[in-house]
């Protein structure tokens, strides 16, 4: 496993996200995913600060503004579910936001949400192909995914490592320049 030589760093302390309707979030977050409210906070000159437990210490919190414009599809988040459309989103946007699931428990997590009534993606296996989506699970899989959104648009995932990462081939692409163009070497 790699280690971060410069920080000693321990995971995400917590990713903030801004809804409409703070008591939707917490009937969504808390009471439909499980996860535990841990720190909620009225902010001085009106909004909201809440943090839920996503395991492993790790927290996602949402602020709620009295005047926050609305999010827009396509610009501060994704117009569609992967595998059905476009997911593109406007730079500095949070695209999506994925937990880390047990393997095993994988496909009944899905089938959960959507009995719960939650619309989910098809399930997506990543692989080193060109299209970096198997048509079936197989032994070159890495990740295992699907998606969903939150009340207020938000893209979330669970997702499954299938092994472990890191390995000289998992690192091998050149990233690619405001342009576009890759820029060999970086790596």
């Amino acid at each position: 496993m790699s280690q971060n030589s410069v920080f000693d760093l321990r995971g995400v302390h917590h990713v903030a996200l801004v809804c409409s309707d703070m008591a939707r979030t917490v009937a969504f977050y808390r009471d439909l995913l499980g996860m535990p409210l841990t720190k909620t906070i009225d902010l001085p000159g009106g909004g909201q600060h809440f943090f839920f437990d996503i395991g492993n210490g790790d927290h996602l919190a949402f602020f709620w503004f009295p005047d926050a414009p609305a999010g827009v599809e396509g610009v501060t988040r994704a117009a569609a579910l992967p595998g059905r459309g476009d997911i593109v989103t406007a730079h500095g946007s949070l695209n999506h936001l994925s937990f880390n699931v047990p393997l095993e428990s994988f496909e009944a997590y899905r089938k959960k949400l959507k009995d719960l009534g939650v619309e989910v993606s098809p399930i997506m296996d990543h692989d080193d192909s060109p299209t970096t989506v198997a048509r079936e699970f197989h032994p070159g899989v890495y990740v295992r995914s699907f998606y969903f959104r939150d009340p207020d648009g938000a893209l979330l995932e669970f997702a499954a490592w299938t092994r472990v990462m890191g390995a000289a081939d998992d690192v091998g692409v050149d990233p690619v320049d405001a342009t576009g163009t890759k820029v060999p070497g970086v790596l």
